[in-house]
């Protein structure tokens, strides 16, 4: 017995924020100086690497579980099942609900107990908490639900990936143009008929790796001395997800006992596109196979990096037909990957 996902949701903020937006911050490097490029080079520079047009903002009456209780209402109505019979909804994010305009981050009670409060749950058997994992915290909590419903602990459990990383960049750290915002949910329920979750695979890497992303000041100390922003070490993250990676792919493929010829989709972390494009290179170098067309779909051109919600954003979008070249059909073998802080890799071969 595995589990299987019978419902899909997700919710993309309306708010388009092209790369035009940043052509009047000020940019700095780590010591404060001013950069020498002008904006415009800054930013053609980051979308030729990442190639992020746009993302999405939330609306400034938004946090990140009101993200998380859209797309879980889409994914509970997709599945066709009373919210009253989950028996757990585990929430990914890593920066709580922030509000616009402030700078503290809300994370008591759990966003999972405020979205549960929100969907108007009254079993009080459901139990919702977060998984702070990185960017790969959703996949983290697909795996965990997994593991309730295969152990009988759980019959049906929500999980949500969220997050607003607009509102933890620091404006005069060029960086600051790779996040977005947005979520993403799915319903699991048990399988016996083959399709669900065939293998999965976790890694912390913490020994030299732990502070290649980590909160730490804006890089313009006058006006910004005391609060502190997401930060990393882009060059060391690259490298790292480049060797890590691929291997990770590769075992939790290989313990699905399906073949790389037999591999419809990977869906990947939308980190940047140039290294998820030399991530899927690297895994298929590994087994001497070349890399089939449209094998990767990318949205990250159009809606940037939104952590944990990329995922399960993309997998919703592909599965209702909203993204051209791209479809899931019965039977396919589909692959999802996730790096990020932590740092934290994991991975999961999956049978629809």
């Amino acid at each position: 017995m595995t589990s299987k996902i019978i419902g899909t949701g997700n919710y993309i903020p309306s708010e388009t924020i092209t790369n035009l937006f940043f052509n009047q911050h000020v940019f700095m490097s780590e010591d404060g100086t001013l950069l020498k490029e002008d904006n415009a080079s800054i930013t053609s520079k980051l979308q030729k690497i990442t190639g992020i047009e746009e993302r999405r903002y939330a609306g400034s009456g938004q946090v990140t579980s009101d993200l998380g209780l859209i797309a879980a209402q889409a994914a509970i109505e997709d599945a066709g099942i009373d919210p009253e019979t989950l028996d757990y909804i585990i929430f990914a994010h890593n920066f709580g609900d922030v509000k616009a305009g402030t700078v503290q981050s809300d994370a008591v009670p759990s966003l999972a107990a405020r979205v549960k409060h929100l969907l108007k749950i009254k079993n009080n058997f459901c139990v919702a908490y977060d998984v702070l994992f990185g960017c790969p915290g959703w996949i983290e909590g697909v795996i965990q639900a997994n593991a309730f419903i295969k152990s009988g602990i759980a019959k049906k459990c929500l999980v949500i990936g969220a997050e607003t990383l607009s509102r933890v960049v620091d404006i005069h750290d060029r960086d600051s143009m790779i996040y977005a915002d947005g979520a993403g949910a799915v319903v699991l329920e048990n399988s016996e008929d083959g399709s669900g979750i065939l293998s999965h695979l976790s890694a912390s890497h913490t020994f030299k790796e732990k502070d290649f992303l980590y909160f730490g000041k804006s890089y313009n100390n006058e006006s910004c001395p005391d609060t502190r922003y997401i930060k990393m070490d882009g060059r060391k993250i690259y490298e790292f997800a480049l060797v890590h990676v691929p291997e990770a792919m590769k075992q939790c493929l290989d313990k699905s006992g399906y073949s790389i010829d037999q591999l419809d989709k990977i869906i990947i972390h939308q980190a940047n596109e140039k290294m998820d494009e030399a991530i899927v290179q690297r895994f298929y170098q590994l087994y001497d196979a070349p890399v089939p067309a449209d094998i990767m779909p990318m949205v990250i051109n159009k809606l940037g990096n939104s952590s944990v919600a990329t995922i399960p954003t993309l997998l919703t979008m592909i599965l209702k037909s909203e993204l051209e070249n791209h479809t899931i059909g019965k039977g396919d073998v589909v692959l999802f990957a996730s790096v990020g802080a932590g740092m934290n890799i994991n991975a999961i071969a999956y049978k629809f």
